[in-house]
């Protein structure tokens, strides 16, 4: 098998396609994300203190400056995505539990299985 081939062969995997869906469609997410925090959540919480803009709070020490108004709106987008997240999770496990509440058919027994209990019946009543 060629090297194109065995990249074609890996690159058609459904899981390596899911994973790039996930990837992309993550970002967008984050970039909603990170508008909502910078566009309506941190104004909102600027105005509750005070008329604070937080992404322009920063500390001067020499020559670098310190910009912490952008770790705390950092902050803000990694908790409003890790409960978006952890919510999409929670209910894709009750998804799953609801299927798993649903009893599956016993499986038929093997040919192998039939025969050794035939033979067994045919011992018992000797």
């Amino acid at each position: 098998m060629s090297m194109m081939q065995e990249f074609k062969a890996f690159a058609m995997r459904g899981n390596v396609l899911d994973l790039a869906i996930g990837v992309i469609i993550g970002t967008a997410f984050g970039a909603i994300v990170s508008s909502l925090v910078a566009d309506v959540i941190m104004p909102i919480v600027g105005i509750l203190t005070g008329g604070v803009d937080f992404s322009g709070l920063a500390i001067n020490v020499g020559n670098a400056a310190i910009a912490y108004g952008k770790f705390i709106q950092a902050i803000f987008i990694f908790l409003i995505t890790a409960w978006a997240l952890f919510l999409l999770v929670k209910g894709v496990n009750r998804m799953k539990r609801t299927e798993e509440a649903a009893p599956a058919a016993p499986a038929a027994p093997s040919r192998e299985e039939v025969l050794l209990t035939e033979i067994r019946d045919a011992l018992r009543s000797r």
